[in-house]
């Protein structure tokens, strides 16, 4: 069921591995361009008509996989619910991608990315000292914690099925998905994030685990985290004979490395490092990481006819790796008849729907 961000996300990565992905598109929405629908199918179905929400329970009887981001208590309004879907095709995986989940006091309420990091408690611990608590864009629980995450029980779910032959709903809220997705931090929140945020080795406490301008306003990353890798560090800054150790004030290492740092450009301080194992690297725009030599030899990245560069689907598996070029993005509408006819309509069934509204077929060009 067509929606923004998180559900698109997890359909492409199912899509980019090889599942046929059928995106249900409401006639007249507010068109908004689904960047993340390479690959996938596109219907237009009228849901206010009972023969539209017909479709969708025929296609449904058919389906592996049902996923849908709305609100809870809107798929049963349709009459779309779980247990009428499922008892009409019990093989059928559930699953229901939203915010704060099925159940609990704020399980209607609206959010977004930034309301969900907040809710886990993962924003808390986001941002430099001092500074107000900043979300990575909206990555964290859009991406990761929801689509992600519910591409990942969405596969448990079918493995699951193929030992009982049933299938189950998914709850998949970007809240717990958020939470989870950073363990880590809460299962060391006494030992590496144990100080206030951004005073920590990990979050911005660290002058051996930051990032420099260089002389060209670009950047470097540093994360000499090991003390093998921060001797190199000090090599390739030239500071071999300062005696300076990770145990020294981070305010002033920090206040040498970036005077340092700025002393050369981005590709010297490439050069400079090019010997050395000191986990620095240059910070790459999307377009230079596509062509640097490394990705460029895994085609780490996807070119084609439009003018966007993807990325490849990840990870690889070696007899099925997915997508190895861009495949197109569906225009709203453009596969209507060609799949309700896969899914046993007849010609007259279909232009039936369509004369009635239920249907729509974009013409393609």
């Amino acid at each position: 069921m067509a929606g923004l961000a998180p559900g698109p996300f997890c359909g492409m990565v199912l899509a980019d591995f090889g599942a046929r992905v059928i995106r249900i598109d409401r006639p007249n929405a507010i068109i908004i361009d689904d960047t993340l629908s390479r690959g996938k199918q596109s219907v237009t179905v009228n849901l206010k008509k009972q023969e539209g929400l017909n479709v969708i329970k025929k296609l449904c009887k058919s389906a592996d996989v049902l996923i849908e981001p709305y609100r809870p208590g809107v798929m049963e309004k349709l009459g779309l619910s779980p247990e009428t879907l499922i008892s009409d095709n019990p093989r059928l995986i559930y699953a229901r991608l939203t915010g704060y989940g099925q159940c609990g006091s704020m399980m209607h309420k609206a959010g977004h990315d930034i309301n969900y990091i907040a809710m886990s408690g993962v924003l808390s611990k986001l941002g430099r000292r001092s500074e107000r608590p900043y979300p990575p864009i909206n990555l964290l629980a859009d991406f990761a914690g929801g689509g992600l995450v519910c591409a990942l029980g969405i596969i448990m779910a079918l493995y699951e099925r193929s030992l009982s032959g049933k299938g189950q709903v998914i709850d998949a809220s970007m809240v717990e998905g958020s939470a989870y997705v950073a363990s880590f931090l809460d299962t060391n929140r006494n030992t590496l994030f144990a100080d206030a945020r951004g005073t920590n080795m990990l979050d911005g406490g660290a002058a051996f685990y930051d990032t420099y301008v260089t002389k060209d306003g670009q950047y470097m990353a540093v994360g000499s985290l090991e003390p093998k890798f921060f001797a190199d560090l000090i090599k390739g800054l030239g500071l071999q004979e300062s005696n300076i150790s990770q145990a020294d004030d981070q305010d002033k290492q920090r206040e040498l490395f970036t005077e340092i740092f700025l002393t050369k450009t981005r590709d010297e301080w490439v050069a400079a490092f090019e010997g050395l194992d000191a986990c620095v690297t240059p910070v790459l725009s999307t377009e230079e990481a596509a062509e640097h030599p490394h990705n460029k030899s895994r085609r780490s990245f996807l070119r084609g006819d439009t003018a966007v560069l993807q990325s490849c689907p990840a990870p690889r598996l070696s007899r099925t790796p997915g997508i190895q070029q861009q495949l197109p993005l569906p225009k709203t509408g453009e596969h209507t008849v060609e799949v309700l006819k896969d899914s046993g309509f007849s010609s007259n069934e279909i232009n039936d729907l369509i004369k009635c509204g239920a249907l729509f077929q974009t013409p393609r060009l």
